[in-house]
């Protein structure tokens, strides 16, 4: 029995999430827990957030044990990119991307 959660459109590029849900991948919940609270990145308090979802969905929709959960799968894809504008010299404008992110999360019993 697995359970998972998704969090859509979170406006921080994937590749920044990426490199905070390696450090939870494969462990158990609550050495990821840990691992998240000390890191010091934006990502690892969205992320956190995520997995605390994931655990809430396992024990109350499936009825599983939180304390032999385990993050089976982390992964982040690239959701929507909002274009902008940025002014520069002489009346001209540089485009650019603000990217976002689909963090999903599965965790699953030991």
């Amino acid at each position: 029995m697995e359970a998972k959660a998704i969090a859509k459109g979170v406006r921080v590029s994937p590749f920044k999430v990426r490199q905070t849900l390696t450090l939870i991948r494969g462990k158990d919940v609550g050495e990821a827990m840990m691992a998240l609270r000390y890191t010091p990145k934006k990502t690892a308090r969205i992320v956190e957030k995520v997995l605390r979802s994931a655990v809430a969905n396992a024990e109350y929709n499936h009825g599983l044990d939180v304390d032999k959960l385990v993050v089976k799968k982390a992964f982040a894809d690239q959701g929507s990119s909002m274009r902008r504008w940025r002014a520069v010299s002489m009346g001209r404008a540089h485009p650019y991307r603000h990217r976002t992110s689909h963090i999903t999360i599965v965790v699953s019993e030991r």
